[in-house]
């Protein structure tokens, strides 16, 4: 019908279709075409049509496969060395090539390259077909191979030459056998080809190309920045994404001590990891126990002409603190505080509180503290107080612990006297119940709620004489307050029944 009708270019397009898949065209469907065609004037396109037949069983009768044809074609080929003998044998078939014939024949070639390449060179060069976009791509795509490289890059350089793109589907199959065989200069330099042609590879293929260049035996810093630099030159931008991806590749393989390496050759196409992947990177690095490629991290950050983030500050104290590396992480603490940026402090001074705390080094805790509320004006956090003031007590520290309270009333933080109560009652002295009172309030004394909140923890603990002790040592106006001459009295009471009961015989 479509030949019929005089849709030529349809009737073409639907036979090579066929051809594709195996199918052949029966003469009698031709007959109408072959008369329009002829009535149309169109004689290559009779004399095409009249080939296709002459391709079939070699009668001119019955079916036509161009498969079957391709098959016969092959098999002469790869059946003896190539020489005249065979280039007669080729002859004498009176074989009409077209474009899907040796398109065909290339294919059923593929695992000789040596061959497939004779064969294409003779075909054009004895005047049997002119090779076009298709047959060059079926080539190339044969030769994609380790053992015939040289060959593919000479092909691929004269398909160029001649005009012709490289088709998608055959840049995709030969990347990935190239990768696969690990020649990774060859699929980069491909990718450099293919991007520089009309059809595009995917944006996925950057990535995919450095990934396997991070995790390759050794780490070619001018392969991965080629890569880079032919994908910013298609117009294409970086994303946070596509580093986080690198990144874990070089994780998977126990690289990440190379980041800098990576971070570099993406700064010098134009990408700079965002605020979020600054503290992840950071993070990993310290976490790893990788101090010098951290402060190389660091250095790079600040070289680029910016200042690191409070967060990526933040990130590498909480992975010292995990390795262990609290000289480091109090290092960057004090980063963080030159930068001016006390007000971002908290969370950094709290977490060192905590490690420092956890190793017994309370003291530690107590003095960085300090120094960051006198010299940089840092409000810790309330939870750090209380911390701080616990451990230190339960290291014996009473002195540095009440000292606190200074500071935490400068920031507007209530006293924190649990702690206080507790040490007071069962280990304390007098004097340094006293001294507890004095310092938690800015008043001469404090509430009779607080003495009575005392003396209660006292009589708890068990330690009457020392409460005794304690009241004589009160203002007046607390030993004759109503409430804790009643306490005295009920707890005076409930020893001298404890003393005059019978015990059990």
């Amino acid at each position: 019908m479509l030949g019929g009708y005089g849709l030529v270019n349809e009737f073409w397009e639907l036979v090579d279709v066929m051809a594709k898949r195996g199918y052949g065209v029966k003469k009698g469907a031709s007959v109408r075409a072959m008369e329009k065609f002829v009535d149309m004037g169109l004689d290559g396109d009779v004399e095409k049509l009249k080939a296709l037949f002459k391709l079939g069983s070699g009668d001119g009768v019955g079916d036509v496969s161009v498969e079957r044809v391709g098959a016969r074609v092959s098999k002469v080929v790869r059946g003896e060395p190539w020489g005249e003998a065979v280039e007669k044998k080729l002859l004498d078939m009176g074989v009409v090539f077209t474009s899907v014939l040796v398109k065909l024949v290339l294919e059923n070639l593929g695992t000789d390259g040596n061959k497939a390449v004779i064969f294409f060179r003779w075909v054009e060069e004895s005047g049997l077909f002119k090779h076009d976009e298709a047959t060059y791509n079926a080539l190339v795509r044969e030769l994609g191979r380790e053992e015939y490289v040289d060959k593919f890059w000479r092909v691929l350089g004269e398909m160029k030459d001649a005009g012709f793109e490289m088709e998608k589907g055959c840049y995709v199959l030969v990347l990935r056998q190239f990768v696969k065989k690990r020649m990774l200069k060859d699929a980069v330099d491909l990718y450099e080809v293919a991007m520089g042609g009309k059809v595009k590879p995917s944006l996925q293929d950057c990535s995919y190309l450095l990934r396997k260049i991070v995790t390759s035996s050794e780490l070619d810093m001018e392969l991965f920045s080629k890569v880079l630099r032919v994908y910013k030159e298609s117009g294409n931008k970086f994303s946070s994404s596509d580093l986080n991806t690198v990144l874990k590749s070089l994780t998977s393989v126990g690289r990440y001590a190379e980041c800098n390496k990576i971070l570099r050759a993406m700064e010098d196409v134009g990408f700079y990891p965002d605020e979020k992947m600054q503290g992840k990177i950071g993070f990993q690095l310290s976490k790893d126990g990788k101090t010098e490629e951290a402060s190389e991290f660091v250095d790079f950050v600040e070289g680029s002409g910016n200042v690191p983030s409070y967060k990526t500050y933040e990130s590498l104290i909480d992975g010292y603190c995990i390795s262990g590396h609290l000289d480091k992480a109090a290092d960057c603490f004090q980063k963080l505080l030159k930068d001016e940026r006390a007000s971002s402090a908290g969370y950094a001074l709290e977490t060192l509180t905590n490690v420092y705390c956890s190793k017994g080094k309370a003291d530690e805790a107590y003095r960085l503290l300090l120094a960051a509320v006198s010299d940089n004006n840092v409000k810790p956090w309330h939870t750090t107080y209380k911390l701080l003031i616990t451990k230190l007590l339960e290291q014996g520290l009473f002195n540095e612990a009440t000292d606190l309270f200074g500071p935490m009333k400068a920031d507007g933080y209530p006293p924190y006297l649990n702690p206080f109560v507790k040490y007071v009652s069962k280990t304390g002295t007098t004097d340094e119940t006293l001294a507890f009172l004095s310092k938690m309030t800015d008043k001469r004394v404090p509430s009779i709620n607080v003495y009575t909140r005392v003396f209660k923890a006292y009589f708890k603990a068990g330690r009457h004489s020392e409460a005794q002790d304690f009241l004589s040592k009160c203002p007046g106006f607390i030993k004759n307050q109503v409430d804790v001459l009643n306490l005295f009295y009920s707890m005076k009471r409930a020893k001298d029944t404890a003393a005059s009961t019978p015990v059990a015989a």
